[in-house]
């Protein structure tokens, strides 16, 4: 990959992670309470994620990565465009025993793999598992939806026919 003027776009053209949609993080915050915020808010995100770690603390970020975000692929660039220029690409877990068994020297760009769309559905699917119909129908009036309406977002929501959820009401 050519150089351009910052290190995480060529970090992302050269990890193998998908380029359409990514988001530039930078450094995590030093502060702990805003990192753990920072980590919280990446769990969800379904682009790819460019951060920047210094090398003295890169195991515990991608410890701290891991626990937050579970062992996602990952491309991990060290000293881009530099003589002693490395890429490695792994997962989280495997990148974290590596740098902890050889600590890296160097700038580094790590680029993770966002979460994917299916993975995303399948989750939401979930959330809804545990919430009988009437329970799902009043959180959507709750919110101010008509009950035609809200019984269409449930039916959307639980991947079914709106006379399966008017079905299931009658029956509860």
């Amino acid at each position: 990959s050519l150089p351009g003027a910052c290190a995480c776009i060529t970090a992302l053209t050269v990890s193998g992670l998908p380029t359409r949609r990514f988001c530039f993080e930078g450094f995590l915050p030093a502060d702990k309470k805003e990192r753990r915020q920072v980590l919280e808010g990446l769990r969800q995100e379904a682009r790819t994620i460019l951060l920047y770690e210094a090398p003295h603390r890169l195991v515990r970020t991608l410890g701290e990565l891991q626990e937050a975000l579970g062992d996602r692929r990952l491309t991990v660039c060290r000293e881009l465009t530099k003589l002693h220029e490395g890429i490695w690409q792994a997962t989280l877990a495997q990148a974290a025993e590596r740098f902890q068994a050889d600590p890296p020297r160097g700038e580094c760009v790590l680029v993770l793999e966002g979460r994917s769309a299916r993975e995303l559905s399948e989750e939401k699917a979930r959330q809804w598992e545990g919430m009988s119909l009437a329970e799902h129908l009043a959180y959507y009036q709750e919110q101010g939806m008509e009950k035609k309406e809200a019984m269409k977002q449930m039916a959307r929501d639980r991947g079914c026919t709106r006379r399966e959820i008017y079905q299931g009401l009658l029956e509860e």
